[in-house]
């Protein structure tokens, strides 16, 4: 059994590169199905399992760094954190979910110019991403910019209609909006 297993791991490797983040296959399968009518816990399960092929990398040294980074974020040590995601890009500039962690933590640095370039380099990379996609409107939220907000939030909701979170802002913008009590 282990000399089979060895076996198929071994041939696996040598058929080139499996796909990843944003390239794999799976994606379009799983978008077909966020499209249509689930339940909240549906839709939760899919959205977790598209998280996950997203932050999927086939280099084990970035995989590391995504972990220390996202280890770095979680205890508010910035610094590290964006040395880390940094470190990602610049080994893997294709991989999509590099550059939306930092647009993440250049968001939560409040640098929000730096942000909306990553998040612009992570929907150039994967149109898809309904997480660079709302958090494009909470940079313009935090930027005071409801009007080009509600269009990101609008697009992420496109993608991804069960976004109970970004449903909830959309409908407060544009009560905010037409001047209506919130």
């Amino acid at each position: 059994m282990k000399r089979a297993l060895a076996l198929a791991l071994a041939l696996w490797a040598t058929l080139g590169p499996a796909l990843a983040g944003q390239d794999d296959p799976r994606l379009l399968e799983m978008f077909v199905r966020l499209q249509g009518h689930l339940d909240q816990t549906e839709a939760e399960r899919l959205e977790t399992e598209i998280w996950s092929v997203w932050y999927q990398n086939d280099d084990s040294a970035i995989t590391s760094l995504m972990h220390q980074g996202r280890a770095a974020m979680s205890i508010g040590d910035f610094d590290d954190a964006e040395a880390y995601y940094s470190q990602v890009i610049e080994r893997d500039p294709a991989f999509a979910e590099g550059w939306n962690r930092r647009a993440t933590l250049y968001y939560l640095m409040g640098r929000y110019e730096d942000s909306i370039a990553d998040v612009t380099k992570t929907l150039e990379l994967e149109p898809r991403h309904f997480g660079a996609l709302s958090g494009m409107g909470l940079i313009y939220t935090a930027l005071k910019d409801e009007e080009t907000a509600l269009v990101w939030f609008e697009k992420a909701l496109e993608v991804n209609p069960h976004m109970a979170g970004v449903r909830y802002r959309v409908e407060l913008i544009k009560k905010r909006l037409a001047g209506e009590p919130t």
